[in-house]
C-alpha cells in the first residue's frame, strides 16, 4: 500500500521528469509549454517595443526581471513542489470512492473535438473570473492577490507575477471543471493553454489593444490597464474588469468600466504601494504577516 511519502515523491518526481523533457526537447513541439511560454513572450514583448502604448515607458520597465523570474517560478518550479500534494489530495479522495467522474455534467469525450474545447475554455474562464472576484472580494485573499496589483508599470510579464498561494485557489477549481466534463480535458486542451498565456500576455503588455467589437466577448490591454489602476471608480471598492481571457462576464455581470480617456497613463497598484515588499522573497512569504492582514482592500 502506498504512503503519502511515495505518492508525493512519485507526483514530485513525475513533475520535475516533465519539466526536464520540456527544457530539453523530448516533448512534441506544439506541447511543450516550457519554449511555448518563451516563444509567446518574445512576441509580445517585440510587439511592446514596435508599437508601445507608453511611449514613455522604458522597453525594460520597472521590475522586468522579477517579472520574468516569477513566469518561470508560478508555471515550472512552484509546480514540481505542488503537484506532490495534489497527488496526497486525489489519493485520498479515490480511497474514499471519490473519483473525476463522480459529478459527471458533459461527457467531453462525446462531443465533436471544437465543441469540447470551446466548452472547456467557456467553462474554465467562467471559473478564473469568479476566483478573481473573490481575490479582490475578500481580504484575507487580496493580501496575497496584492502581489500581481503591486506592479507599477504594466508589461506582458506583469501576467504571471502573483503569489504562489493563488495557485491552490485556481488549480482545484479547474480541477472541478475537468470533473464536470467527465474527467477529462479536451486532447487539444494544450491549444486553449497557448491562447490563454497569449491573452493574458497581450491584456498586461503595453499596448493600445481594444479588438473592436470583439471586446464584448475578448478581455484587451485597455480594460485590463484600469483594473490595475490605484483609484478606482466611485462605488467600485473592489475592482473593476475581473476577466481572464473573457471581457464577457465582466459585461454580463456588470463588473466592467472603461474610462472615456484612454491615454493609458494612469497610476497603477493600490494604496501605499510603494511599501509593498520589493524583493521575490518577501512578495511570496506576504499575505501571512499580521502587518498584512491589517490592511483592507485599496
Amino acid at each position: 500500500m502506498k504512503t503519502y511519502i511515495d505518492i508525493f515523491r512519485n507526483e514530485f518526481f513525475g513533475m520535475t521528469s516533465w519539466v526536464w523533457n520540456q527544457i530539453t526537447f523530448q516533448e512534441l513541439w506544439y506541447q511543450n509549454y516550457f519554449y511555448g511560454l518563451i516563444a509567446i513572450s518574445l512576441v509580445v514583448w517585440v510587439l511592446e517595443i514596435l508599437f508601445p502604448w507608453r511611449k514613455e515607458q522604458a522597453i525594460i520597465r520597472k521590475d522586468f526581471w522579477l517579472d520574468v523570474f516569477y513566469m518561470f517560478f508560478n508555471f515550472f518550479a512552484f509546480s514540481i513542489f505542488i503537484y506532490g500534494f495534489y497527488g496526497i489530495i486525489q489519493h485520498s479522495a479515490s480511497s474514499i470512492g471519490f473519483n473525476l467522474n463522480s459529478i459527471t455534467l458533459i461527457d467531453i469525450k462525446k462531443l465533436p473535438l471544437g465543441y469540447g474545447l470551446l466548452v472547456f475554455f467557456i467553462l474554465n474562464d467562467f471559473v478564473q473570473w469568479l476566483t478573481h472576484v473573490l481575490l479582490h472580494r475578500f481580504d484575507f485573499l487580496w493580501q496575497f492577490h496584492k502581489v500581481h496589483h503591486s506592479v507599477e508599470e504594466m508589461g506582458f510579464a506583469a501576467h504571471l507575477r502573483y503569489h504562489w498561494m493563488e495557485n491552490l485557489f485556481y488549480k482545484p477549481l479547474k480541477t472541478l471543471i475537468v470533473m464536470f466534463l467527465g474527467g477529462f480535458e479536451p486532447d487539444m486542451a494544450f491549444a486553449i493553454h497557448f491562447l490563454s498565456i497569449l491573452i493574458g500576455h497581450l491584456n498586461h503588455a503595453n499596448l493600445k489593444i481594444t479588438w473592436g467589437p470583439l471586446k464584448y466577448i475578448f478581455n484587451n490591454p485597455v480594460m485590463h490597464l484600469y483594473h490595475h489602476a490605484k483609484a478606482l471608480p466611485k462605488n467600485r471598492f473592489y475592482g473593476v474588469n475581473f476577466g481572464i481571457s473573457l471581457s464577457l462576464w465582466d459585461y454580463l455581470f456588470k463588473t466592467n468600466y472603461i474610462p472615456q480617456s484612454e491615454d493609458g497613463t494612469i497610476e497603477l497598484g493600490f494604496d501605499e504601494v510603494e511599501n509593498f515588499p520589493k524583493k521575490f522573497l518577501q512578495q511570496i512569504t506576504y499575505g501571512f504577516t499580521k502587518n498584512a492582514s491589517n490592511q483592507n482592500h485599496k
